[in-house]
């Protein structure tokens, strides 16, 4: 037994001498090795000014590189009223209205957005193709006729109390403008404010007045032109929080041409975003 006991003793021994003197030679073979750091003799704020981050952060995500997207598809609903030059509701008697019964839908179909920025996404244009529905509520007992000369005029009918008038027009609109955008906590919930032009290209036009006789609902709808522009252009200011967004809409142009000889009004459209896309 002692032999065996000595045999693994020295067996020991000289296992503990080998794997010493073979970490002692990869020791030696690094401390040869050159010294691989490089002193640089620079100022820290010449470097640091020559830094681009870019360079030295090219994985993960950058939410800065979405592409900019702006606000204009969706429906809108406005109410209508007519300005006078001065910005004031002078305006002819026959087309007195009410406001609030006055309204406007907006059915903005197509968005088109351009970014102007390479590295972030807060400013754009905004363009697109959409709808718009545009009504005035008349004087119950008011109508609106179109001469054979072209000229326009009120017109008094008077059916029973319960007559409704009302005047409407149907829209191609296109827009520009410049949007604005401002991340409030996180970078998809975003304050907005644009503004630019928008034309239109008239589809359609009519009257339509709603009344009873012998106790039967009637309805007479008279199609025409009625004196309007075909195009129109005016001033669109957005503004907005996520979903909650309201809009104005001023024409530069009045609203009847001059064959039909009515006073200049300037149709004015204010409201909210009811759906966005």
């Amino acid at each position: 037994m002692k032999n065996i006991y000595h045999q693994v003793a020295y067996l020991k021994r000289k296992y503990l001498t080998i794997l010493f003197f073979f970490h002692l030679g990869i020791f030696s073979t690094y401390a040869q090795l050159p010294d691989s750091i490089t002193v640089i003799r620079e100022k820290p704020e010449k470097l640091l000014k020559n830094l681009r981050i870019q360079n030295i952060t090219t994985g993960g995500f950058n939410f800065w590189y979405d592409d900019f997207s702006g606000h204009w598809a969706g429906l809108d609903f406005g109410f209508n009223t007519l300005l006078d030059k001065r910005l004031e509701t002078h305006i002819p008697p026959f087309l007195e209205h009410d406001i609030f019964r006055s309204n406007s839908l907006y059915a903005n179909i197509i968005q088109q957005s351009i970014g102007l920025q390479k590295t972030r996404n807060t400013i754009g244009l905004v363009t697109g193709l959409g709808l718009q529905f545009k009504s005035y509520r008349l004087n119950k007992n008011t109508t609106i006729e179109q001469n054979a000369d072209g000229t326009v005029r009120g017109r008094t009918l008077v059916f029973d109390d319960n007559q409704k008038s009302k005047f409407s027009a149907v829209y191609l609109t296109a827009p520009l403008l410049l949007e604005f955008q401002i991340p409030v906590n996180h970078y998809a919930n975003r304050i907005f404010i644009s503004g630019g032009m928008v034309g239109a290209y008239r589809l359609s036009s009519h009257t339509k007045i709603k009344y009873r006789s012998d106790r039967n609902k009637e309805k007479l709808k008279t199609p025409g032109d009625y004196g309007l522009q075909d195009f129109r252009y005016g001033v669109m200011m957005r503004l907005g929080y996520r979903q909650y967004q309201v809009f104005v809409n001023y024409d530069l142009v009045p609203m009847f041409s001059q064959e039909a000889r009515v006073q200049d009004v300037y149709p004015f459209t204010f409201g909210v975003t009811l759906l966005s896309f």
